[in-house]
């Protein structure tokens, strides 16, 4: 069986705080992707639509733009096996 390693890339990432509308300077990744609208699909609340389909958001979930410009929330402790900080 082959092994892979994540190529490294440079992401941009918010962590949702339970405000669909969060407050903040210039764009925001919240803002742009988190909605609070009723789906069909999901139970009513925050969610992001993914290139998987809805997805619901919970508070600490992290708001990752991906190298497309697709977004998806990624939970805390995966993000934080999978990225760090960029100076």
């Amino acid at each position: 069986m082959a092994k892979f390693r994540k190529k490294p890339v440079i992401i941009e990432a918010e962590q949702f705080d339970g405000d669909v509308k969060q407050a903040g300077k210039g764009p925001s990744l919240i803002r742009q992707a988190v909605c609070d609208t009723p789906h069909m699909n999901l139970p009513t609340g925050p969610h992001i639509h993914t290139l998987e389909g809805a997805m619901t958001v919970a508070v600490g979930d992290w708001i990752v733009r991906g190298v497309a410009g697709e977004f998806y929330p990624c939970k805390p402790d995966i993000f934080e096996q999978t990225y760090e900080t960029v100076p």
